[in-house]
């Protein structure tokens, strides 16, 4: 199949795109990534059963660990042993300025693109947000955050595995489907997006 007959025209595959580190995400270690969504279900089982929230149990967790070096380190001063291994517990000043930059730039690309979106400069992409927020909307209504997070697992574990093995077929029928939707698209920005843009003008000319 040529580039031109695949998503975004790549010519790679998707093992080559994600990399040897990610062979999990495609079964090419099968009892691994069975393993990782048996240990995901258990764990999600206990959460809906039990009545345990993901808060309390990290809390409970952490108050165990830290109960437990303290009275580690304590004895070991009492009986003349080393003190528990701990890793160096420090952030860096280039480490923070690098985080900061990274927030900093996407934060001031999300406050760009509102700004488009509030003074109607770009439909497309106010269309695009609107979606998504309507999609999360529905998803958030329908679910709550632990079973989302364990559903999200779920496809990020099985879909690229079944799109590796089906990509022709898929990438064939959706990029028939996005041809078609462009095709949609150019109709309603012509009859109806153009027009409300003309009707603003002629309202802002007589103001």
């Amino acid at each position: 199949m040529g580039s031109s007959n695949r998503l975004f025209n790549r010519q790679r595959t998707v093992h080559e795109i994600l990399g040897g580190g990610f062979d999990v995400m495609l079964w090419r270690r099968g009892n691994l990534t069975m393993g990782i969504l048996l240990v995901t279900l258990a764990a999600w089982v206990v959460f809906e059963k039990s009545g345990y929230t993901l808060l309390s149990l990290v809390s409970n967790v952490l108050l165990l660990l830290i109960g437990i070096l303290f009275l580690w380190a304590k004895s070991a001063a009492i009986l003349n042993r080393p003190a528990p291994p701990l890793p160096e517990l420090y952030l860096s000043e280039e480490t923070v300025n690098e985080m900061g930059a990274f927030i900093r730039a996407h934060v001031n690309d999300i406050l760009s693109a509102s700004k488009d979106i509030a003074l109607g400069k770009d439909a497309r992409l106010f269309f695009k947000v609107a979606g998504y927020l309507l999609l999360t909307s529905l998803v958030g209504g329908l679910t709550d955050f632990l079973t989302l997070g364990y559903t999200s697992l779920v496809v990020v574990l099985t879909v690229p595995a079944l799109y590796e093995r089906y990509e022709d077929y898929i990438d064939s029928y959706t990029i028939l489907g996005y041809r078609k939707m462009q095709q949609l698209y150019v109709k309603f920005d012509s009859k109806f997006v153009n027009r409300f843009r003309k009707w603003i003008l002629e309202k802002q000319k007589l103001s």
